[in-house]
């Protein structure tokens, strides 16, 4: 299972990420998308060193190096944006690269060199209201022909359905608001485990 972090800062966020991790936490996505260059390197120190190769930078890639930090996520936007040589760049360095698409036909048309794609939302957003899908992936997804890349459900991921997502075809979840959005976040994150 794969977490995301809450855009804005959460009351004892570093706390709650070291109980994750220590809880069975695979992937833990940085996605802090206004955070400065200084920001994101305290953040990504506070979380220390014992859980660094289960982090993925969402922004700042330059600081990966830097950080001891091997994955990188780039958004459906950023990877319009950056050169297919940028991608292969980091790939031939070592990083371990994945991305995020809204549509069967997005993520079959990735190149290799992801290890992961997002497919979201797959249910009603948890943390962004009002925000889901205005088709079945569950039926999309039979249209699947890219399985070189893992297929990651993400939105509205929570214990009532994460099951049923890996069930229908997803290779793995992401969760965010059943996490950030909940007074139990450890709890929550068992019960989608």
């Amino acid at each position: 299972m794969i977490v995301i972090t809450n855009p804005t800062a959460i009351v004892n966020e570093i706390d709650t990420i070291h109980a994750l991790f220590e809880n069975g936490l695979e992937l833990l996505h940085i996605r802090k998308p206004d955070f400065t260059v200084a920001e994101m390197v305290a953040f990504v120190n506070s979380i220390g060193l014992d859980f660094r190769y289960k982090l993925v930078l969402h922004s700042h890639p330059q600081l990966a190096d830097e950080l001891g930090v091997s994955r990188l996520h780039f958004t459906e936007k950023s990877r319009e944006i950056i050169n297919l040589e940028t991608l292969y760049f980091y790939n031939q360095k070592g990083f371990r690269l994945s991305t995020s698409t809204h549509s069967i036909e997005d993520f079959n048309k990735l190149n290799a060199i992801f290890e992961y794609a997002f497919l979201s939302p797959v249910f009603p957003s948890i943390s962004k209201v009002g925000h889901q899908s205005n088709i079945d992936l569950f039926e999309a997804i039979k249209y699947r022909t890219n399985f070189a890349t893992q297929l990651v459900g993400l939105g509205g991921i929570s214990p009532k359905n994460s099951k049923t997502t890996i069930a229908q075809g997803f290779d793995k979840v992401a969760v965010l608001g059943a996490i950030w959005n909940n007074a139990n976040p450890i709890e929550n994150f068992k019960l989608c485990q």
